[in-house]
């Protein structure tokens, strides 16, 4: 089940906390519980979004550590204040241009400080690394279940990491890391079973 954080009303949903005064444990619960949902979506497609779940995790031990009112009504302020965030985070594929698929990969392919024309090449190099991904796992059946077409993926996420990576700003050992973290990144994504045609 997909969660359009979008289509709930924050606005209402504090006055209706405000008004249930004994419900309000019950009702941090029900929030909780859209939080979890959200947040494993939102991580399954982006494994660069981890700090949504670190934030989420303070929160809930905070609240767990201490069930007083003042906690309770905290506890309900910080989720909105999060559903809040993860609603601008989901909006941030649109605002860059990119699909889901596409800002994953950018947000493992950036470094800090990068110009808007470095920034811009590394949006396009996002795009293509995801097309020939798709395209060359296209072709494969369960290339994560044999050591050779692993090896074969792994060097050609590599080979397509330096040649579309700006040299500078990023050096051999920067694109070494990230063609890691992209790999990681694929191989998870086709064992979820998703990467498995072309866009």
């Amino acid at each position: 089940m997909t969660f359009d954080l979008s289509q709930i009303d924050l606005k209402k949903l504090q006055e209706e906390f405000g008004k249930k005064v004994q419900y309000k444990a019950t009702a941090v619960e029900d929030i909780r519980e859209i939080v979890e949902k959200k947040l494993a979506q939102m991580l399954a497609r982006n494994p660069t979004r981890m700090d949504y779940q670190q934030k989420y995790e303070e929160i809930v031990a905070e609240y767990n550590r201490e069930k007083n009112r003042a906690s309770v009504e905290d506890t309900f302020r910080r989720l909105i204040e999060l559903v809040a965030s993860l609603d601008e985070e989901q909006k941030r594929a649109v605002e860059e241009g990119l699909s889901e698929d596409e800002l994953a990969l950018f947000d493992l392919l950036k470094k800090d400080n990068l110009g808007k024309a470095e920034r811009e090449r590394v949006k396009q190099a996002s795009r293509e690394l995801l097309r020939s991904i798709k395209s060359q796992l296209s072709e494969l059946d369960h290339f994560w279940e044999k050591e050779q077409t692993k090896a074969d993926v792994e060097v050609f996420i590599l080979d397509k990491v330096f040649s579309s990576l700006p040299t500078p700003p990023f050096t051999a050992e920067e694109k070494e890391m990230v063609a890691a973290n992209v790999y990681a990144h694929v191989w998870q994504q086709a064992v979820n079973g998703s990467y498995v045609s072309v866009a």
